[in-house]
């Protein structure tokens, strides 16, 4: 009993010691997100992270057999649902993945490939609080399968081809700028003089 008491308050301490540090960050840095987190910060939300994560959906395993097939699946959600954050290539050098707190993470590197099936599954699904992260998940037996053939395409990332990304560029949500950049090319090849017709809408479907 004293060596669980002792271990509790140890605990507290140290919850009281960082919690300190991020108080004193926020109130010494502000809230803008143009600063990266702190080191105290990553450590913190990472092991929040995981805790969050139920350990029978962390220790799962990708029930969704490997194929070429399930891939260019994961291919194509990936470059209509998430390259806007994370880039074709994973690498989270955009322009939104640039300016959200934190960073949006390179997920060719170690810390997002390291982390288990289950886990990656848990992010598509329930995304991530206080982040950028959305919940993709939508209850159903079909927007499951989409996300774990999600967690075989971002296995594929530290070993995507350019002609891999080539065709994710092709499959990119398109602006409304680059809807009218296509729309004049197209008349003007076509010799036609009318008004451009207006960008369509693309479904967004999990």
């Amino acid at each position: 009993m004293k060596a669980f008491l002792r271990a509790l308050f140890v605990l507290v301490i140290v919850a009281a010691a960082i919690g300190g540090m991020l108080a004193y960050s926020i109130a010494r840095r502000g809230l803008s997100t143009r600063t990266p987190p702190t080191a105290a910060e990553e450590i913190v939300a990472r092991a929040m992270r995981r805790a969050a994560t139920p350990a029978p959906v962390r220790s799962r395993t990708n029930p969704v057999e490997a194929s070429e097939a399930v891939i260019a699946e994961g291919l194509e959600h990936f470059a209509d649902h998430c390259a806007v954050c994370h880039a074709n290539s994973g690498s989270g050098d955009t322009e939104i993945g640039r300016s959200l707190y934190p960073r949006t993470t390179d997920m060719r590197l170690a810390k997002t490939q390291q982390l288990s099936d289950g886990e990656l599954f848990s992010i598509i699904e329930n995304g991530v609080r206080l982040t950028g992260m959305p919940a993709w998940g939508n209850g159903t037996p079909e927007g499951e399968r989409a996300s774990w053939a999600l967690v075989h395409f971002i296995r594929r990332l530290p070993r995507l081809t350019e002609e891999e990304i080539g065709r994710m560029e092709a499959l990119n949500p398109k602006t409304a700028e680059a809807w009218r950049q296509d729309e004049e090319a197209r008349r003007f090849l076509a010799g036609d003089d009318a008004k451009p017709a207006p960008a369509p809408a693309k479904p967004h479907k999990h």
